[in-house]
């Protein structure tokens, strides 16, 4: 039996019943110039699946010469993805990867055992007089069976993944399956992560063929059993239900879940594990700061310099 982070021995009865099993507004921050909303993990919920971090970044714009700089910082026991609606970021990573992430792209990072990278505003969207970003950053927590994987990296284009689109919507699937499609990138346990796109007064139905399943609204307004969502907010839903999605107006929507893991995971930092033991030898790995010899390495073209790790 899976292991649910929201589980609650209590039956609901009558009124009770309802779709939607929690509700998360995300904590919003400015960090360098640009808002990021957090939807997890939140106090109400650790993960939806595998899905353990989840970040909006911006709507923002940068003015000429500025931008953002992610100096070098590991991860272990994740996978990334950072999905851009809009603006550019260039990643760089210890296995040498030097990828710059666009619209639409996917960039699956995985990090297993240890990996770092960094990531920069491009020099050429340096220059534009206003350089714009705003996209989705998501962490997935790796299966027990998978924490310990070499690192790895992969690129799709946006023309690369499955799109779906009639009666006044569209999915991109991004991740996983979903739909009767599977995106082409290669993940460790069942899950789906798309983005849709609605127009006012159309119908999306999220079939319960995935154990936990939720959705962020980017931009507009739904309605889910009766209930209004606007932009911001995050849902997820009751295992088994069948969910209609009704555009209230126009909106797009990031819908995410699939397999939960078998135990929860402890965070620190950059870190994800199964373990405090984990957690504790990665800490110690990064803060000898052997960059030759030891378990983790800096990017090849991003070396002079690096995110220290947190005192606490």
């Amino acid at each position: 039996m899976s292991w649910n982070p929201a589980l609650d021995p209590h039956c609901p009865t009558g009124d009770e019943v309802d779709a939607i099993e929690t509700v998360i507004v995300p904590r919003a921050r400015d960090i360098g110039g640009f808002e990021v909303r957090r939807a997890l993990p939140s106090a109400r919920r650790q993960m939806v699946g595998p899905f353990i971090f989840f970040d909006q970044m911006g709507p923002a714009e940068f003015l000429t010469d500025q931008g953002i700089d992610v100096r070098p910082h590991p991860h272990i026991g994740l996978a990334t993805v950072t999905y851009l609606y809009d603006g550019s970021i260039f990643h760089r990573d210890s296995l040498g990867t030097n990828q710059e992430i666009s619209p639409g792209a996917v960039n699956w990072m995985i990090a297993g055992k240890g990996i770092t990278h960094s990531e920069r505003t491009p020099s050429h969207v340096r220059a534009m007089e206003r350089a714009p970003l705003f996209g989705i950053q998501t962490w997935v927590a790796l299966p027990d069976d998978a924490e310990d994987a070499d690192p790895g990296f992969e690129h799709q284009p946006k023309s690369a993944l499955p799109f779906l689109e009639g009666e006044g919507k569209s999915v991109r699937l991004i991740l996983g399956s979903l739909y009767g499609e599977r995106a082409p990138v290669q993940t460790f346990s069942d899950m789906f992560y798309a983005d849709a796109v609605l127009n006012a007064r159309s119908k999306l139905p999220l079939s319960p063929e995935h154990e936990d399943r939720g959705l962020y609204v980017v931009s507009g307004e739904i309605e889910i059993a009766g209930q209004t969502f606007s932009a911001g907010q995050m849902m997820v839903f009751r295992p088994g239900d069948e969910i209609t999605i009704s555009a209230k107006t126009d909106a797009r929507l990031m819908l995410l879940g699939g397999e939960t893991l078998n135990g929860p995971r402890y965070i620190w930092w950059n870190f994800v594990a199964s373990s405090k033991e984990r957690i504790e030898a990665a800490k110690e790995a990064w803060r000898a700061g052997d960059w030759q010899h030891g378990r983790f390495q800096l990017p090849p073209d991003d070396k002079d310099e690096w995110i220290p790790a947190p005192d606490r």
